[in-house]
């Protein structure tokens, strides 16, 4: 029998039916299917940040050739990575367009030296366009495609992505209207899309609240604090605030002087039990700090 989740806005005390789920809809989801093998998320997992770009606003994370690429690659999956999470278009303000066919390119470059280097490696695929994630699950065997837009900027992404029958991260681009709760909007507009991810056959989702995307810098801190709310529709949650300006802004620091601030937050978002994943840029902190998280737990009645 299909049943409704009910959510009330916090705010403005106004109930809202948010989406109806069909009948194999699976709560307490701890787990997401990557090419038929299941990734167990009871505990955090980190996902590792190689962008081959020239311009990422984080420049260690950039590779942009094969040793390059190979070499941060080893690094990722020796601190602990669990999954590799590539991307070819960067999303700092101010970017430099990239056309499909140039993110084609380098995608398939990276993925190339990627997959030689360590068949095994789980890889997640960071675009907005619908042929780009076909072309790098098809050709390449990518198990994740992790979409910054929400599914805005390409209409044809969340059929491609039902097709495909890979997890999809699910993101809020931001932008929501002046005066709104962004909080509560964000939950309505998930909802929308959820529906819509699942009337198409979609199984793995999961959530990204866009931290630095369309966001001011206390709209970020409101979000960070009330994470827990987005547990309402019991999917994973996909964390990704490493090094970005909500914490360089805020302490008058660069990108490369951020990772303390990092730490911190996640830190923080680990003692709320509000992520699955942290995608980052630096992987064997992060590791430490969910092994030290998982520890405290222990002993935390």
């Amino acid at each position: 029998m299909n049943f409704s989740i009910k959510v009330v806005a916090h705010t403005a005390k106004v109930e809202i039916l948010l989406v109806f789920l069909p009948q194999n809809y699976r709560l307490m989801q701890h787990s997401i299917n990557l090419n038929g093998q299941l990734l167990d998320l009871t505990t955090p997992k980190v996902m590792g940040i190689i962008n081959a770009t020239p311009d990422s606003f984080y420049q260690q994370s950039r590779t942009t050739d094969s040793v390059s690429t190979e070499q941060r690659l080893r690094q990722l999956l020796d601190e602990g990575a669990a999954i590799i999470d590539i991307g070819a278009v960067s999303t700092r303000p101010g970017a430099s367009e990239v056309s499909e066919a140039e993110e084609m390119v380098r995608l398939r470059s990276c993925l190339a030296t990627v997959t030689k280097a360590e068949p095994q490696a789980v890889l997640s695929v960071d675009t907005f366009r619908a042929d780009v994630a076909r072309m790098a699950v098809e050709e390449y065997g990518v198990a994740i495609i992790n979409d910054i837009s929400g599914g805005i900027i390409d209409k044809q992404m969340f059929s491609t992505v039902a097709s495909l029958g890979v997890p999809y991260v699910l993101s809020d681009e931001g932008n929501h209207d002046e005066g709104t709760d962004i909080v509560d909007s964000m939950i309505l507009r998930f909802a929308r899309r959820i529906e819509e991810l699942r009337s198409l056959g979609q199984k793995d989702i999961l959530l990204d609240p866009g931290f630095g995307f369309g966001k001011t810098l206390d709209q970020n801190y409101q979000i960070l604090t009330r994470l827990d709310e987005l547990k309402v529709f019991e999917l994973p949650l996909l964390i990704g605030i490493s090094r970005k300006s909500m914490m360089h802004r805020l302490l008058n620091i660069t990108p490369q002087q951020s990772l303390n601030a990092t730490t911190a937050v996640h830190s923080y978002i680990l003692s709320k039990h509000c992520a699955d994943i942290l995608r980052v840029h630096d992987v064997r902190e992060a590791v430490e700090t969910i092994t030290i998280h998982q520890k405290i737990k222990e002993f935390d009645n």
